[in-house]
């Protein structure tokens, strides 16, 4: 289905939680996070539904994000069920991989097609300094069972301040190319000033061609980051809200913004 400006919409990001088991600086400020209650979370066949309609009106791409999707209690049930949706051509999911080796087989089995994970560092320190207590190894871990399940290509999402030239980055770059994973440099988002930057590597902060929706986890479709529109598959239903949330996709983003920020997600 195109938009207002021709654009094939063919791309939704389904966040299906807000938890996450890391507490990363630059996503989780401060120390206080007010959380989406339980009860007002979709389900898994809420969620469902609006992908199969989704697919009907011209997605053929899905991501699963979170927070961090796998805290979300029975996530390979629902893989399994998007997964028999026919025409999803391309199925992934952004983790922060620290359960991944777990999961990384049975997300394969389930039918999950390749996988991003989020890695800023391979200084152990550094990452411990980041995430706020994650462990590298495990990431580390998971990164090899999502290689050895065919979870691929496997890419790495990589936050930097300014440039990939700041030396973190460069040393994921070299642990990336050795193990033969893709890397994309993703810049800090500023949601309040309405700053973004294009994805280096990716196809992400390009306007001019953006052919994605985001489904949150209590049920919102946003067109855009970095607009204020918002329609809720609750109140409107599923036709409507997808519908609408289409012909609203802004040209470009502005700088009202929304309060839906995954970043890299």
């Amino acid at each position: 289905m195109l938009d207002r400006f021709n654009r094939k919409i063919s791309y939704l990001r389904i966040s299906v939680t807000d938890r996450c088991n890391l507490r990363c600086n630059y996503c989780m400020c401060g120390n206080e996070f007010n959380f989406i209650k339980s009860d007002k979370i979709l389900s898994f066949e809420e969620i469902y539904e609006l992908t199969a309609k989704a697919v009907e009106y011209g997605i053929d791409k899905v991501r699963i994000t979170g927070g961090e999707p796998l805290v979300r209690k029975n996530i390979v049930h629902l893989i399994k069920l998007l997964a028999s949706i026919k025409g999803i051509k391309d199925f992934s999911m952004t983790t922060n991989g620290i359960m991944l080796f777990e999961f990384a087989e049975k997300l394969k089995e389930a039918g999950l097609h390749r996988i991003n994970v989020s890695l800023d560092t391979i200084d152990p320190d550094k990452y411990r300094e980041i995430t706020r207590g994650g462990e590298l190894k495990k990431v580390l871990e998971g990164l090899e069972a999502a290689k050895k399940a065919g979870l691929s290509p496997i890419k790495i999402n990589c936050v930097i301040r300014e440039s990939p030239d700041e030396i973190d980055a460069k040393k994921v770059a070299v642990f990336c190319h050795e193990k033969g994973f893709n890397i994309r440099y993703i810049r800090q988002m500023n949601i309040k000033e309405g700053k973004f930057w294009p994805v280096i590597g990716g196809e992400g902060g390009k306007c001019s061609s953006c052919s994605r929706l985001r489904l949150s986890s209590d049920g919102k479709i946003y067109p855009c980051l970095f607009s204020d529109k918002v329609f809720s598959i609750r109140e409107l239903g599923i036709e409507k809200a997808l519908k609408e949330a289409i012909r609203s996709k802004p040209k470009e983003g502005d700088r009202a913004g929304n309060e839906f920020y995954t970043l890299g997600g």
